[in-house]
């Protein structure tokens, strides 16, 4: 069956890690990058981002490998976001080391008239102002994706209500739903938030895995426990991916939901991106399998 193809925007990094364990070290990160790795295991991905001209080969070897349309990622001279963390000792808390803008600081998205007719478009954790630029270029998009963070509803309130108004399924955490309501209650600030717009609300719950709310129904996915984590840097793009790349797939919500969460369980087993690189399909169907029989 065929997949239908999915425009992403988000941050692609160069990131430095620092983990309780000791390891440390420069990876390739953002969020397009971690969406495209788990997206693509299932539906055709074009990407719209800004890298600079010291994005490393390995990177660009990345997008070429995995994305199905690189029209709208510019290459420009300058350095590329880099963004370092120090996680803690619960491997979920973390402190910003260093965040330096470089290109993406003045980056304007541009989408090609080729891109503009993707059914379905992921808009990643980057300024509402970014998310609602690429909104008004696409022509009539079947369903619209958004992840948001916690940094947008303290400096970006207003943008990122008229987002969430353009969106049919909206993903944020507890804590963020919180601060978007106030109401502690993750089912409640759930359908608050379906009433401002999304047709689906997915509040995620880190290693309680995640809670779908919609007017008439709310519905708990399980997360695949993983004993030895190793980086949690990019489990909520993967998650986002899984989910996204299944829903382009025609697999239902709820199973696109089980499927993101299957795939974000590979993320968190690599430093980096590297995790992902080992989602082979047969451990794919029994981790998605066990979440279904948790679920």
């Amino acid at each position: 069956m065929n997949s239908d193809s999915i425009l992403t925007v988000g941050s692609i990094a160069i990131d430095w890690l620092e983990m309780p364990d000791g390891t440390e070290g420069e990876v390739l990160g953002g969020s397009a990058t971690y969406f495209v790795l788990a997206a693509s295991q299932f539906a055709p991905v074009h990407i719209v981002g800004v890298v600079g001209s010291d994005f490393p080969q390995e990177g660009h070897d990345l997008f070429k490998t995995h994305a199905a349309n690189l029209d709208d990622l510019q290459v420009v001279e300058g350095k590329t976001f880099r963004w370092g963390g120090r996680y803690h000792e619960n491997w979920e808390n973390r402190t910003t080391l260093f965040t330096e803008l470089g290109v993406f600081g003045d980056f304007k998205p541009t989408i090609s008239q080729g891109n503009r007719s993707c059914p379905l478009v992921f808009l990643a954790n980057i300024q509402p102002s970014l998310q609602l630029d690429v909104l008004s270029q696409i022509e009539s998009p079947r369903l619209v994706i958004t992840d948001t963070m916690n940094l947008w509803i303290d400096t970006a309130l207003d943008d990122l209500k008229e987002v969430i108004a353009k969106t049919d399924i909206l993903l944020l955490n507890d804590n963020e739903a919180e601060m978007l309501t106030g109401l502690t209650d993750s089912e409640g600030a759930g359908r608050e938030l379906c009433r401002q717009g999304p047709k689906s609300v997915i509040v995620k719950l880190g290693s309680s895995g995640a809670l779908l709310v919609e007017e008439e129904r709310t519905v708990p996915v399980a997360a695949y426990k993983i004993e030895d984590i190793v980086d949690p840097t990019g489990a909520g793009d993967s998650f986002a991916g899984g989910l996204v790349g299944a829903l382009a797939a025609g697999e239902s919500l709820i199973d696109s939901l089980i499927t993101g969460s299957a795939i974000a369980s590979f993320s968190v087993e690599g430093f980096g991106p590297s995790g992902l690189y080992n989602s082979d399909k047969d451990e794919l169907a029994q981790r998605i399998s066990c979440i279904r029989n948790l679920s």
